[in-house]
């Protein structure tokens, strides 16, 4: 058996590192609980959506008939404010009828887009135009600039829309942002909240494993049970 004095240091060094390591074992506690106990669709956003229906074009230019300056190598067809659009190269929208080239959507046109995406009873509060976010903002890591579209709901529910593309990007709430934030406290990202291989997370997680192995060793050798057994193979 270890001495008295190993086993008081082993003591002391469990109930320490216990101490500094509680805070952020009950925060994995209450975000494993939460995200586990919550529908990912729901944290979404989906129940705020409805389901677009696609409109059909017709008359719509060919390719032949676009800036020659454009070299295509990748085209997708898009509905913006109810005309059609080609979205070039992933860079550059132009009318699908006319040929124009469109730098950016309008604050109208992306209000349509949110209509056509959100729940009807939902009221527009405002409509702003985001050209930057920082690392913990909602919007973080998407296409900038971009229109946010506030409605009038206890959840503070704004929906994002690109203003390069013209796309539906996602829908934030209240709940989404309590999920944000214990997701932050889950990877131990407190930079940008997305990197599962901080060494933050990988010195608390390695701590973590100390503090288990010295409450199993404390266990080992302050047992009757064991100490019995020793004593009767001596």
């Amino acid at each position: 058996m270890v001495t008295r004095q190993a086993a008081n240091w082993i003591r002391k060094s469990h109930r320490y590192l216990g101490i500094f390591l509680g805070i952020q074992f009950f925060l994995w506690t209450i975000s494993g609980l939460y995200f586990s106990w919550t529908d990912i669709d729901e944290i979404h956003g989906d129940h705020f959506r409805t389901e677009v229906e696609p409109i059909k074009h017709t008359q719509l230019a060919g390719l032949n008939e676009l800036d020659n300056e454009i070299s295509i190598q990748s085209l997708e067809l898009r509905t913006i404010g109810q005309q059609p659009y080609y979205w070039i190269n992933n860079e550059q929208l132009v009318h699908a009828r006319t040929g124009e080239r469109k730098s950016e959507i309008s604050q109208t046109e992306a209000l349509e887009e949110a209509t056509r995406h959100m729940r009807s009873d939902l009221k527009v509060l405002s409509v702003d135009k985001l050209t930057e976010t920082g690392k913990h903002h909602e919007y973080r890591g998407r296409s900038l600039p971009a229109y946010v579209i506030s409605y009038d709901h206890p959840e503070n529910v704004k929906a994002y829309i690109s203003a390069q593309d013209g796309m539906f990007q996602r829908v934030r709430f209240r709940s989404w942002r309590w999920f944000d934030f214990l997701w932050m406290t889950h990877t131990m990202d407190y930079e940008g909240r997305d990197n599962f291989n901080t060494n933050l997370l990988r010195a608390f997680s390695l701590l973590g494993l100390i503090t288990i192995m010295s409450g199993f060793v404390l266990w080992f050798i302050t047992s009757n049970t064991i100490k019995r057994v020793l004593n009767r193979k001596n």
